[in-house]
């Protein structure tokens, strides 16, 4: 049936549905606020295409006037390793989010599900894990590290994030809401534990998971301390830190560093917008269960 314009509501009597203040105030709020959000992005892409001379002008440009690609030029001949340090930066993350995903939910459909003595208590002392501050873990951590002859090599930034209390708190508190009944059903029909875990669990916990894929790639994509503690080789380098050793030790090129920060920040991007429908999803689901 098609649609009734304006007109044909007028001349039908129909009253016209009223535009509440309060939504425009709230939609004017939401705007403003993800302009704000948005600009350090904007000004990074800008920086990245604005050469280094109109780049740290004051006041500077909003509106990039003298873009080129010239940073970029300059970052891939300068910088050679450039783009190994992303190889080792994609395969560190992708490596630790796909064990988080794992890991995370069978432990939090351990916790969730299953009874076994002690659960409680251990679970609180899974979770009391989160007040210890991870700095107070990197000497000892770095002892571990060095016994298993693994400094300068990716395993060492790889194995430490193998799972996190988050994802395992994540994961359990949105797998409690799955019916049990389900998991039941599928051991009625013959359906081990492995078989229940991933033919019921999994599928249904997809939100979840994108949640959790997502803060778990962008925190492993970013991280800086501790891969600058443990790689000690420029092939061996991630992102962060491979850029990071762009800055001069007298000046800074801001135009290569921006041009770097802006090619390493599409990854995150592309991941976000690949599982975004889950991590809304996810969001949305918890706001409705509570």
């Amino acid at each position: 049936m098609a649609s009734i314009s304006i007109r044909e509501k007028r001349a039908a009597g129909r009253p016209l549905p009223r535009i509440r203040p309060g939504r425009i105030i709230a939609w004017i709020v939401l705007i403003a606020v993800a302009c704000i959000s948005l600009w350090p992005m904007y000004w990074l892409f800008v920086t990245a295409f604005t050469p280094t001379t109109f780049a740290i002008k004051t006041p500077p440009d909003v509106v990039p006037f003298h873009g080129d690609l010239s940073n970029f030029q300059r970052l891939l001949t300068q910088a050679s390793d450039y783009w190994t340090w992303g190889g080792n930066s994609l395969l560190v993350a992708i490596s630790i989010t796909l064990f988080h995903v794992v890991f995370d939910t069978m432990a939090g459909y351990a916790f969730a599900k299953k009874r076994f003595p002690g659960r409680q208590i251990l679970f609180w002392i899974v979770i009391s894990t989160m007040m210890v501050p991870a700095y107070v873990t990197l000497v000892p951590l770095y002892i571990v590290t060095k016994d298993m002859s693994l400094i300068n090599t990716l395993w060492a930034v790889i194995l430490p994030g193998f799972a996190s209390v988050f994802g395992i708190f994540l994961m359990r508190q949105y797998i409690q809401t799955l019916p049990s009944e389900l998991m039941d059903a599928a051991r009625i029909d013959g359906c081990g534990e492995i078989g229940v875990f991933w033919h019921v669990i999994m599928p249904l916990s997809r939100p979840a998971i994108g949640a959790l894929a997502i803060f778990t790639f962008v925190r492993h994509w970013n991280d800086y301390l501790w891969p600058l503690i443990v790689l000690q080789s420029s092939n061996k380098y991630t992102l962060p830190v491979g850029v990071a050793g762009l800055q001069g030790e007298f000046s800074t090129d801001f135009g290569i560093i921006f041009a770097g920060a802006a090619l390493a920040a599409l990854p995150m991007i592309i991941f976000f917008m690949i599982f975004q429908r889950y991590f809304l999803s996810g969001v949305r689901m918890g706001a409705i269960k509570g």
